[in-house]
């Protein structure tokens, strides 16, 4: 197990390094030049250029790049230019935001997507099956935005439910059933679209363990109809079902992106947005690092936990 967990942390080098060229490509691809953004109405081409001369930007793109990888290595992401504060800094505070919506949306996705994808497979062809399915197919096809602005309109505009944004209340707020309530809306918006593609994978997987002929000789045995779905089928499924809720792990972390847009959840998503209308390159490059490099670490976990659980990958 120790071995191959240093093959997999070797192996996510060079796509970490990969992914640093591939977000300061986009960076540069970006219109419009930081300099012009940041002076605004006293954007004189002497003033660009004595400020393009400050931030280095008056350099090749090769000498950018490695200017940036080398601060990188050295733990320093720069500085932003319009908030004047360390880039890690502002992307840590934020990112801390972010995972906590994410985390909440993967927990809820991971529990009802599997709970409507064991049913269903049990249930097969019954009312159950068709209703559920019915409303996964539903969850896929909605478009999270649209329904994050629909839930707003319902339990936060009509009923008052929830709050329509923002993770703390403006006044009194601040302490973790705030949080919570905060929490509520973003967090069912950004799970439901994971929730219907690991309920369907879910049932998928279930159907074919539940076909298994050592499934039936459980049943022969008088083994429970319980106890062979969840100690024997399920277990078995769980194997192809740990890499898509990794997947989902990093779709509900770039999802963020837009749902914290419709909530105003002070997060990653929302500061990048900002950050890419200000052209503040440094900001967006640091931001989009982290998220990348995140998605590659949840992807790493999800091979070890299923490297964990399944006896055929250990031998």
């Amino acid at each position: 197990m120790l071995a191959y967990t240093l093959k997999r942390l070797v192996l996510a080098v060079p796509v970490l390094l990969g992914l640093t060229v591939i977000v300061f490509l986009i960076m540069a691809m970006i219109p419009g030049a930081p300099a012009t953004a940041i002076l605004g109405s006293y954007a004189t081409p002497e003033n660009v250029e004595r400020l393009n001369r400050q931030l280095g930007l008056d350099r090749s793109l090769v000498e950018q790049y490695f200017i940036w990888l080398t601060n990188l290595l050295q733990g320093d992401f720069g500085r932003s230019y319009n908030l004047n504060r360390p880039v890690i800094d502002e992307v840590l505070e934020r990112f801390s935001a972010t995972l906590i919506l994410a985390g909440a949306a993967l927990l809820l996705c991971s529990i009802f997507g599997l709970l409507a994808g064991v049913v269903t497979a049990v249930r097969q062809y019954g009312w159950t099956d068709k209703i559920v399915t019915f409303f996964v197919l539903i969850g896929i096809s909605v478009p999270s935005f649209w329904l994050g602005l629909l839930l707003v309109l319902v339990f936060a505009v009509t009923w008052r439910v929830f709050p329509a944004s923002g993770m703390f209340a403006i006044y009194g707020g601040g302490d973790l059933p705030d949080l919570l309530h905060h929490l509520v809306l973003p967090a069912i918006t950004l799970a439901v679209v994971a929730t219907g593609v690991i309920a369907r994978l879910t049932r998928a997987a279930m159907l074919e363990v539940l076909r298994q002929d050592y499934i039936r000789t459980a049943r022969a045995k008088g083994v429970s109809e319980r106890r062979v779905v969840y100690r024997h089928a399920f277990k078995a499924a769980l194997v192809n079902v740990i890499p898509v809720i990794g997947v989902q792990a990093g779709f509900v972390l770039g999802g963020a992106v837009y749902i914290e847009t419709v909530f105003q959840w002070p997060g990653i998503g929302r500061m990048l947005v900002t950050a890419i209308s200000t052209r503040d390159l440094l900001l967006v490059q640091g931001g989009v690092l982290v998220v990348a490099a995140s998605y590659v670490l949840f992807n790493l976990i999800t091979d070890l936990l299923q490297h964990l659980v399944d006896p055929r990958l250990r031998s």
